[in-house]
């Protein structure tokens, strides 16, 4: 996280303990630690699931895969891969080397 005093807290530490999760900090002041993982669940949050409202967990599983899988790898543009999504990109690069 990006410690944030709520997750920083004794009490979320000890949930999370209680559930056999190991909780994972930024370091102080570096926000560029966590700054891929943001970047996605921000995206997410925003353009999928801000406004939908889902009835069991495993819909909002597999609406969260469909989101990565068909719109965020697929279609979805990247300032950061030269406005290209993450699959053309990847195909880009996969054809540099055997050109290489």
């Amino acid at each position: 996280s990006d410690r944030g005093s709520q997750y920083a807290s004794k009490d979320f530490r000890r949930l999370l303990k209680a559930y056999g999760f190991k909780g994972s900090m930024s370091r102080k002041g570096n926000c560029w630690d966590n700054a891929v993982a943001e970047s996605f669940f921000g995206s997410l949050k925003q353009e999928r699931v801000q406004w939908r409202h889902y009835q069991t967990r495993y819909e909002a599983q597999q609406d969260v895969l469909d989101y990565i899988s068909m719109f965020y790898n697929s279609r979805r543009l990247h300032s950061y891969l030269d406005y290209m999504n993450p699959n053309e990109y990847e195909q880009k690069l996969l054809g540099m080397k055997k050109a290489a």
